[in-house]
C-alpha cells in the first residue's frame, strides 16, 4: 500500500534524494540549487527539477578539508564534502546565488574541483534600493537565459506563470498547515512540520502539492485531544535542514509551535506577485521581501518586528535564536534581534552549532533550564 500524508512525507524525507533520482531515471533533468535567491520557478517553468541542496549533520566532513579552510560556514562545507563524495552525483547543473560570501567562494571551488555540465551563479547585491532592484532583475534575466540553454527551449510566459502559480498554491497551503498550530497543543509538531517542508525541497511543485493536501486532511482529521500544558517556542534563525534539533527540543517538555528559517516560514510568508512582469514578482518576493539576513535593512530595529508578531500570534512565550558557527550574518544581527525580543518582553535562549550536533547534551541542558523558567 502506497504510503500518504505525515507518513509519505517521512519516508521521502529520509529517503533524501531517491525522489530526484527516479526523475533522473526517466530521462528529467535535476538541477541543485544553495537558495531561493534564484527562483526555482524559473527551472520549473522550463521543465527541469529543481532540487534544493542538503547537508547531513551525521556525515562528517573530510574530503572537503583539502579544498577549503575549515573555519568557514560549517553548512556549505558540508554540502561540498557531500559533492566530492559522491553524494550530489545525480545533479545535471548547479545554481548558487550570493546568499553570503561562504556561498559565493563556495561555487568557485565547487565548480572548479566538481564541475558539472551546468553551473550558473545569481549575483545578488545586499542593500535594498532601486538600483539595487534593477542589478537583481537583470540576473534573473541573464539566469533565466542559461536555464533556457540547458532545457533546449525557450521558458514561455504561460510556463512561468504556471510554475509561479503552482509554487503560490504551496506556500497557501504551507500557510494553512502552519495554522493548525495555533492551537493548545498544536495538531502538528514542530518535527513533522520539518519534515514536511524538508521533503518538499526535494519534489517536483506540484508533487509537493499533493503531500500537502494529503497531510493537511489528516492533521485535519485528527481528534483534538487536550494535553499537558508545555512551553510554546519560536524557532529562528539559520537554515535547519534537519529536524533533530527541533524534536530535542520537543523532548524537553516544549512545543515549537512557529519557525523563522529559510527552509520554515521564512520562505512561505505571501506570494509571488503574478502579473504581467514576471521577473518583477520574483524581485518583490524574493529580494525585496524575503526576510534574510544577509540583505542590509538599516539599524532600525522595527525590522524584527515580524518575529514578535509571530510570537504572539502563535503564542509563543519565548524565542530559541539558532547559530550556526562562521555565519556572520545571523550573528551580526544576534545582539539587535534579542534586544527587540527583550523589549517585547520575549525571553531568548542562544544556541550555537557547527552544524554536527556534537554538543547536543548540553543544549538539551540549556534548553531544558530555558523551558523550566518559561513555565
Amino acid at each position: 500500500m502506497a504510503l500518504r500524508g505525515l507518513a509519505r512525507a517521512r519516508a521521502l524525507y529520509e529517503g533524501r534524494d531517491q525522489r530526484a533520482r527516479e526523475l533522473k531515471a526517466e530521462g528529467r533533468k535535476v538541477v541543485g540549487y544553495l537558495c531561493y535567491f534564484a527562483p526555482p520557478e524559473i527551472l520549473e517553468a522550463a521543465g527541469l527539477v529543481p532540487y534544493r541542496i542538503r547537508g547531513d549533520v551525521r556525515h562528517p566532513v573530510t574530503r572537503a578539508d583539502e579544498y577549503v579552510e575549515p573555519y568557514g560556514c560549517p553548512f556549505v562545507r558540508n554540502t561540498f564534502d557531500l559533492a566530492v563524495t559522491g553524494r550530489y552525483d545525480f545533479l545535471d547543473g548547479l545554481v548558487m546565488s550570493h546568499a553570503c560570501d561562504s556561498v559565493q567562494r563556495m561555487y568557485g571551488i565547487w565548480t572548479h574541483y566538481k564541475p558539472l555540465a551546468f553551473s550558473h551563479m545569481v549575483n545578488v547585491p545586499h542593500t535594498v534600493t532601486e538600483a539595487s532592484e534593477r542589478f537583481y532583475r537583470r540576473e534573473l534575466g541573464f539566469f533565466r537565459e542559461r536555464v533556457e540553454q540547458l532545457a533546449g527551449r525557450p521558458i514561455s510566459d504561460e510556463a512561468l506563470h504556471e510554475s509561479i502559480a503552482c509554487y503560490n498554491r504551496t506556500r497557501e497551503l504551507t500557510r494553512e498547515l502552519y495554522a493548525l498550530r495555533k492551537s493548545d497543543p498544536p495538531r502538528l509538531s514542530g518535527a513533522e512540520m520539518l519534515e514536511v517542508l524538508i521533503a518538499g525541497t526535494g519534489l517536483p511543485a506540484a508533487e509537493f502539492e499533493d503531500l500537502l493536501r494529503e497531510v493537511l486532511a489528516e492533521v485535519r482529521a485528527r481528534a483534538a485531544a487536550p494535553g499537558v500544558k508545555r512551553a510554546r517556542l519560536l524557532f529562528y534563525g539559520c537554515i535547519n535542514d534537519d529536524v533533530s534539533l527541533i524534536r530535542l527540543v520537543e523532548e524537553c517538555s516544549a512545543r515549537v509551535v512557529m519557525d523563522d528559517t529559510c527552509i520554515g516560514a521564512r520562505g512561505m510568508a505571501g506570494t509571488v506577485p503574478d502579473g504581467a512582469d514576471p521577473m518583477g514578482g520574483f524581485v518583490q518576493y524574493y529580494f525585496r521581501g524575503f526576510q534574510c539576513p544577509r540583505t542590509y535593512r538599516g539599524t532600525d530595529l522595527s525590522r524584527f518586528d515580524y518575529v514578535v508578531e509571530a510570537a504572539r500570534e502563535y503564542g509563543a512565550q519565548g524565542v530559541i535564536l539558532y547559530i550556526l558557527s562562521f555565519c556572520d550574518p545571523h550573528k551580526f544581527d544576534l545582539v539587535e534581534v534579542r534586544r527587540h525580543l527583550e523589549q517585547a518582553g520575549l525571553a531568548s535562549l542562544v544556541l550555537e552549532d557547527d552544524y554536527t550536533l556534537a554538543n547536543v547534551e548540553s543544549m538539551r541542558t540549556r534548553i531544558q533550564a530555558f523551558v523550566e523558567m518559561l513555565s
